[in-house]
This record gives structure tokens, sequence and C-alpha cells, in this order.
């Protein structure tokens, strides 16, 4: 036994997985709480804080060289009051503490290093520091020693530090109202041309993220201006990314990002969120192109999240690690003879020289397979076989590694369920059983609805963020809020319950209640009720993920369009005024935001369709609607019945909109102006189109 694992500190009694790793550490570790803020005022110590999540690689290098070292705990032991936060438990203390990093260092990330008052009034900040001065970093033990002695004879400029970044925190959370020019959206289009990478695909130079809604606005981009260089785009980006390492051709399913800029190798963590939202960005580009490729990666990202993220209860788990065995990656890569000896020669060379599996590999010596630069179409020629038949051999040969894959020591798994990931992942099997008409999506996603209505919320109907081994916790944040609501959007435009819409609504009226700044626009990142920090954030940047407020925008545009309430539009409208200023200086930064300008920009589209439950031929004009795209666009079935008045009463749009003859019925209204209704899946998708 190693003396880390000797020690018990206090985060024992936690739930968060990542804060269990650490309970075992020497260093005398606290949660975030009162008590720990009490022990550093009472013992005059400034407060250590160190912020990471369970699947973070660089938080594992930290935690193996100084957090299980008895040096290190030592000095943080005899100085400071640490304390450990998991990052999607406390977005909310991470976000705060994030800014400072970036203030201070110019940029940000995991493990985040922050030294503090007591009252948690920050002057120190960085990431990652190894042990020892290394890499061209200091060493912590020095960082530590350093600041504990100017604590005890310089601490006058340690605190005036503190109070000038608090101070820039709390100018940070105003908004810079104004109104967004006509052009926005060509300009976000503009910005993001320019960062494209014509042959790798993907937007910057490495390391590479996938940022999904740059894709799904692109979509709307071309679909508002038939620009063919903005679908060009996003074709070639989901197509190198599905090619690349990223994704996991053995067993599905995308890691987090590349550290090179040809998408090849991945860090190889995989997180709900992401997998949610490049299931949504290709999902919609095999709506606008009706490339099966595309629909086909989507299909694949969903059996992963189905098979290996999904809880028995229902809700989705949040990340797998890129580590196992204490090696990254090793769960993933491949050598030649290991193929061979799972196939046999012939299918074992093949599938090597398929998949770009050498014995001299593409990572640390072993074999990330990959596609880059692969043409199935010449392979299976120089083959002397038809595509068809390289397909299915491949597939076949993929089943029996992914099964011998399995009996690996497999990367750790973060089961915890958080809201706002769940919400992503509800709108994303929602959207695919609308566009595969799969009952197993759409169960899928009600399952997870279900799952939080049940387990995280509170009897007075306050939503939380966090569920683990039986427990609920944290009051739940703006992103949880408007993330949920999006799911239930989509939920509702997949099975027509008008439950679904009830709760979006009754969801974002909390949500304006809880967190809607009344005086400046915008909604806080935290609630009135939660816990006060020393700043009170409102984030628009849509970064890794989409921010609470472009999300709250988006849906407060759709709600508004489909319950006809006018306060909802307003707010929506309100929300663009609110960040005008920060949108316009560089609006490819804000690319979800750019949705909500794309729909306050087009005129609404409504779509009523009206008829007998089980007629066939209302069930194949729902069809012909869901498969297309049309982002601006709002649909509702009025089903003979039903209560017609009551559903009129949530959905106003339904109201005199009878079936034709008896017929199923299709109105469509667009601008505010009504068409002819049309009673034939061929009319429909003609007037669709135009």
């Amino acid at each position: 036994m190693s003396l880390a694992t000797q020690n018990t500190n206090r985060l024992i009694n936690e739930k968060s997985p990542y804060l269990l790793q650490h309970a075992h550490n020497p260093v005398d570790w606290y949660p975030w709480g009162q008590e720990a803020f009490d022990k550093a005022r009472q013992e005059d110590k400034p407060i250590f804080l160190s912020v990471g999540y369970s699947t973070c690689h660089w938080c594992h290098v930290m935690e193996r060289e100084s957090f299980e070292s008895e040096d290190v705990a030592e000095v943080l032991n005899k100085h400071f009051v640490p304390i450990k936060v998991d990052r999607e438990e406390r977005p909310d203390v991470d976000q705060i503490y994030m800014s400072v990093c970036q203030a201070l260092t110019g940029s940000g990330g995991w493990p985040l290093t922050i030294m503090m008052t007591p009252d948690q009034r920050p002057f120190f900040a960085g990431t990652y520091f190894p042990k020892k001065a290394s890499y061209g970093r200091p060493g912590l033990i020095e960082i530590l020693e350093q600041i504990a002695q100017l604590w005890k004879s310089e601490r006058h400029r340690l605190l005036e530090v503190g109070d000038q970044l608090t101070r820039h925190l709390q100018r940070e959370a105003t908004s810079s109202p104004g109104k967004l020019p006509p052009d926005i959206l060509d300009k976000a289009y503009r910005l993001l041309e320019r960062n494209y990478d014509t042959t790798y695909g993907g937007f910057g130079a490495s390391p590479k993220f996938p940022t999904p809604h740059n894709l799904m606005f692109l979509l709307r981009y071309y679909q508002k201006t038939k620009q063919q260089k903005a679908l060009t785009m996003v074709e070639e980006t989901l197509d190198a990314m599905h090619r690349g390492g990223i994704y996991d051709h053995i067993g599905f399913g995308f890691a987090r990002y590349s550290v090179d800029r040809k998408w090849l190798v991945p860090h190889f963590e995989k997180m709900l969120y992401d997998n949610a939202l490049l299931a949504l960005a290709f999902l919609e580009t095999y709506q606008v192109t009706g490339n099966p490729r595309f629909g086909r990666v989507a299909r694949e990202i969903f059996t992963y999240v189905l098979r290996d993220m999904t809880s028995p209860e229902g809700g989705f788990y949040s990340a797998e690690d890129a580590d196992s065995e204490g090696v990254e990656g090793k769960f993933y890569v491949w050598q030649p003879q290991e193929v061979i000896d799972i196939l046999g020669r012939v299918d074992g060379e093949l599938f090597c020289r398929y998949y770009d599996i050498t014995p001299g590999g593409n990572f640390e010596g072993s074999s990330i397979p990959n596609l880059i630069g692969q043409n199935p179409l010449q392979f299976a020629e120089e083959l002397g076989i038809s595509l068809e038949d390289l397909v299915e051999g491949l597939e076949k040969c993929r089943v029996r590694l992914f099964e011998e894959r399995e009996k690996r020591i497999h990367p750790y798994k973060d089961d915890k369920i958080l809201t706002s990931w769940n919400g992503l992942m509800i709108a994303a099997l929602a959207r695919g059983a609308r566009v595969f008409r799969s009952e197993r999506y759409r169960e899928a996603a009600e399952r997870a609805a279900a799952f939080i209505f049940h387990k995280l919320r509170r009897p007075d109907g306050r939503l939380l963020a966090r569920y683990r081994a039986g427990e609920a916790a944290y009051p739940a944040y703006l992103d949880d809020y408007a993330f949920l609501v999006w799911g239930l959007l989509e939920l509702y435009e997949a099975t027509f319950d008008p439950g679904y819409l009830e709760k979006a609504a009754g969801l974002t009226e909390d949500m304006i209640e809880l967190f809607l700044d009344r005086e400046h626009g915008g909604f806080f990142f935290y609630g009135k009720d939660s816990e006060q920090l020393i700043s009170r954030p409102k984030e628009i940047y849509d970064g890794a993920i989409p921010s609470g407020n472009s999300v709250a925008a988006v849906n407060l545009f759709r709600l508004a369009r489909l319950t006809g309430k006018t306060r909802f539009e307003e707010l929506a409208h309100q929300q663009l005024k609110s960040f005008a200023r920060e949108l316009e200086r560089y609006p490819a930064g804000y690319s979800f935001f750019m949705m909500a300008a794309y729909l306050s920009q087009e005129p609404p589209l409504e779509i009523v369709l009206s008829g007998k439950r089980e007629d066939p031929d209302l069930r194949q004009m729902i069809h012909t609607v869901q498969r297309a795209f049309l982002p601006n666009a709002v649909m509702v079935v009025r089903y003979e019945g039903t209560d017609v008045d009551k559903l009129a009463e949530w959905l106003p749009l339904t109201k005199d909109k009878i079936p034709v003859e008896g017929k199923a019925t299709a109105y469509i209204c667009k601008n505010f102006a009504c068409r002819e209704p049309v009673t034939d899946s061929g009319q429909l998708q003609a007037a669709l189109a135009k």
C-alpha cells in the first residue's frame, strides 16, 4: 500500500468521483464550504483552491506528482487550507476563478490552481504545475513556499491583487447593451471562413476542438443564403473528424479534442456533451444533404451512448477517462499482431491496411485506427471486390475487435448524472427519433427526461444539478434549465405530447424568476437562491458547449412561436440587445447566439398537421416534416379526438386547423400569412421546398 492510500481526508464523504479520487491524498483537502473558510480565517491562512474533473488527464498527473506526495502535503497543510472542487458539480466556482486565471495568464485549463484569501478573493492563478520546476514551469513546492512567505511578510501586496481581481470580476459580470447590426450573421460567417482549415477541416490550428455549434450555425447560414462554402465547411469538417483518430472506429463515439491539426491523435477522454452536440451536427447535416454517411455516424454515436453511457435508471453518465492502467489511450490503441491474432492473417492484414495500424504506429509506438486519406472505393477496387462486400467484411472484423477490446481494462467512467448534459443528449436523441423514426431513441430520451423530473427536482419544483449514488445535490444553474428546456422542446416535436411543452414553458418561467438580471438584461449563471460568490457572472461565450444565455435565447424564440406568448419573444430580443456589443466584437465566438440572431431575422415558419392519430397519411406527413431541415420552423400536430379547446390554449396555432374533407391536412404559415392547406405528402414536400 502506498503512502497516499493510507490517508483519508474529508473528501471521503463526498459523492463526486473527482473528489473521491483525492480522498486518500496526504493533503488535508476540504470540499468547498463554510468549514474550510472558517478554518482559513481562524488560522489566518490563505486558501489553496484546486479545480478539476474526474476524466482530466493533467489533473491525474498533478495528483500523482504532487497531491500524493508527502513533501507537497507537508507544505500545503502547514501554510494553506486546501480546497478541492469538481468543476462539473460547481461550474459557478470554476467559471469565476477560471476567468481570473485567463485575466492573469492569458489562458486557462484544468487543473485550475488558485490561491486566495479566506474571503475568497484570488491573488494567484495558474493551471498545471509540476512538483519541481520542469517543462519550463516553476515547481509547485517552490510556488507554495514563496506565497507562504509573502503572506507573512508582504501580505498587503497579495491583498491589493485580490481586490483588483475581484473588481475585474464584478465589472465583467455587467452586460453591454446595444443593437445588433443587420449583417451580424454575414460577419460571423466571414470570420469562421477566415479561420477555416481548408486542408483538414475545422477551425484554427492544433489543438483542434469539434465546436459542433459552429457547424450548426453554418448550416443555418447556408439555409438562409445558399452560400455553398458554408455547407462545404460543415461537410469537410465532419468528414475529417470522422476519419480521424478523434473518432473511436472500433467502439464509436468522439474523444474530447485532437492534439494535432489532422484530427489523428485525440485527447482520449470522451464527454457526454461533445457526443450529444456532435450527434446533432451530424443529424442536421444528414437532413440538409441526405448523405447517408452523416446519418450513420449519428446512429453510431447513439449506439455508444446507449451501450456505455446510460444508467439503469435512464440518465446519462458524464464522461470516460483518457487513461487506463495509468496510461493515456492504452484502451484504444493496437499493434498489428494483436489484430492478426484476433482476425487471422488475411482479414487482420487487410484491416490493418485499411485503418492505418502499422508496426511503427502513429501514437507512442502503437496505432490509433483512422481513415485519414483512405478511399474506400479505390481500396475495394484494388482488392477486386465490391464496395458493399468491403464494408460488410470490415464491419464483421470491427465487431470481433470490439468484443476482444471489451476484455481490456476499461478507462474510468464518471458515473455522475448532470442535468445540463442530459438535456443536451435528450435533445440529440429526440432529434434522432424524429429523423430516423426510431422508437428506441424516443424511449431513451423520454426515460432520461422522466429520470430528471423524478430524481433531480426538489418537492418545490427547483431543479438540481447533479445526481450520483442516490443523492441529488446543488441548485441547478442556468445551463441546467436552458439545456433541459432545449431537450423538452425537441421531445415535444418528436412526440407531440403537449406535456413536454408545458414542462418546457414552466421551467422557462422558473429560469426567468431565478436567473434574470432585471436591471441590465441577460441571465446570471447561478440563481438568486444559490450560494452568493464574490461575483455573479453572466456567461455568453459559446466554447466547448454553448452558453446558457445562447441556448435560452433560442429556446425563448421557439417557445414564443409555439405558445403564442409574446413575453417569451420580447425576452429573446432582449437577450440579443443585452449582449449586442460583445456579440458584435467577435460574433464567431458566439455561434449558438448567432442561431438566436438567425431566428430573429428569419420569418417564422409554422406547420400544423391535423388528422386522425392512426391515419397512415398523417404519419407520412409528420415524417415528411420531421426529416426536413427547417431551423426556423415550429411544428404542431392536432389529433382528432383530443380535447382541441385545451390544446388550443397551449398551442394557439392549432385553433380551427381541422382536416379538410376528413383527410390528413397540413397548414403552412410563413411570415404571418397562411397558404392553402394541402392533403398530400407530395404537395407538402413541394410546399416546404419553396
